[in-house]
């Protein structure tokens, strides 16, 4: 099959790659119908890779139909149109079974429960994914959700009603996203869905600012965000942030731009390992600071009746639409913001 594998800094491939097959009793292969390129791929594709191997195929947001299940699998049969959500649990300890995947007991590091970050799971920039654990690793997906809709419900979605949730956003609060790509963009339509009455948003891209002001947030506008924050907010500082960037800069603004008293959650990937935390900062202003990876199978149920009620539009970040084949010059303009670029598709049928 054709697939896009990662050889190293700015060096996406497209090519042939083994097929995938089922290996286990519980595995099901689908075919790949739609792939997202996700911010933390731009990560891998920067030089950052999470793991040191290279070959292999990057990517894990996609849905697709299912072609092939295991003997073991009850819960899916050929045909099914499904989501296939960005963590894999092992599905047998404490918390897979929970849904929270990303705390899994079993896995021996973080390569075991993304696909796409190391050759252990191949990724879903492909035409086909064999997806392990299948009955808990793959969602029925509903009449009505879209491709595109259901591309951002894989991990940016999740990922952003995550971080509002640790945020403990509460109703009429003013709310700071830093970051307004697509997790930072569905930060925002989550903190909304939660009850904030002001969301302000934060990002260098003036496009991305723009279209997020189509959405009711207030742009933080000026070179000094702090400073402007602060006006935005009668010198008092928002409620919480939500950080969703994951850069050293990023995370000091949300620090020194929450209130006294205030909350940060910090959903942006860092791989720095000796970041600066001012802990007398935290102490003096009281904070509550929360970081983590999203568990994308906990998240999902309230996300999917939010989709269908029209409370929240996940489709609305996509805004480029590439050919599998095209995925070299995809990953290009993604990783250079220009022209409007939120979140990319890529098709493997092309």
């Amino acid at each position: 099959m054709k697939a896009l594998t990662f050889h190293g800094r700015h060096d996406i491939r497209y090519g042939d790659v083994p097929d995938p097959a089922v290996t286990t009793p519980t595995d099901a292969v689908i075919q790949v119908t739609t792939a997202g390129i996700c911010g933390s791929d731009l990560h891998i594709y920067a030089g950052n890779p999470f793991s040191p191997e290279l070959g292999y195929t990057p990517g894990h947001e996609c849905v697709g139909v299912v072609v092939e299940t295991g003997k073991q699998v009850t819960r899916f049969k050929p045909g099914d149109r499904v989501l296939v959500p960005a963590s894999a649990g092992c599905t047998l300890c404490k918390a897979c079974a929970a849904g929270l995947t990303a705390r899994c007991e079993r896995a021996r590091s973080s390569t075991d429960l993304c696909y796409g970050v190391s050759p252990q799971l191949q990724g879903s920039q492909a035409q086909a994914l064999a997806v392990p654990h299948a009955d808990v690793n793959l969602v029925h997906l509903p009449e009505g959700i879209s491709d595109e809709a259901a591309v951002v419900l894989t991990d940016n979605a999740p990922t952003a009603w995550y971080g509002c949730r640790r945020a403990r956003i509460q109703p009429g609060e003013t709310v700071l996203v830093i970051g307004l790509g697509p997790v930072g963009t569905m930060a925002a339509q989550s903190a909304f869905a939660m009850g904030a009455a002001r969301v302000l948003g934060a990002d260098l891209v003036a496009e991305r600012r723009a279209f997020a002001a189509t959405l009711g947030v207030e742009p933080v506008e000026g070179e000094d965000a702090r400073t402007a924050v602060r006006e935005m907010t009668a010198g008092r500082g928002p409620d919480a942030v939500v950080e969703a960037v994951g850069s050293d800069a990023t995370i000091q603004l949300a620090l020194k731009a929450v209130r006294q008293a205030g909350r940060v959650s910090v959903i942006g990937v860092s791989q720095n390992k000796a970041f600066p935390f001012h802990m007398g900062l935290a102490q003096i202003k009281e904070l509550e600071f929360a970081i983590g990876l999203c568990s994308v199978h906990y998240e999902l149920p309230a996300l999917i009746a939010l989709t269908q009620a029209g409370r929240i539009t996940p489709e609305v970040v996509v805004t480029h639409r590439f050919a599998l084949s095209e995925g070299p010059k995809a990953y290009e303009l993604f990783d250079s913001r220009a022209d409007g670029v939120r979140k990319v598709l890529l098709d493997p049928a092309r």
